[in-house]
């Protein structure tokens, strides 16, 4: 086992990891959501419109920790 094989794993492992916060951030984002439209149902559609956003900005970070696995992966 060469030492590129182990930062390899270790690139792998910590996207694993950096994946975990927007699995969360999403959980909660839509959680708030459903809590807000429970409370208040005429405002379902501009929560709806604001968790897209946050969606979509929380995935960004799931993105950005696949690539940079790649990077570090391939890196020496």
């Amino acid at each position: 086992m060469t030492a590129l094989e182990i930062s390899g794993n270790i690139a792998v492992l910590g996207y694993g990891l950096a994946a975990i916060g927007p699995g969360v951030g999403v959980g909660l984002i839509f959680a708030a959501v459903i809590n807000g439209t429970a409370r208040q149902p005429e405002a379902q559609s501009k929560l709806q419109s604001i968790a897209w956003i946050g969606f979509g900005v929380t995935e960004v970070l799931a993105i950005i920790g696949i690539a940079l696995a790649f990077v570090f992966r391939s890196g020496a």
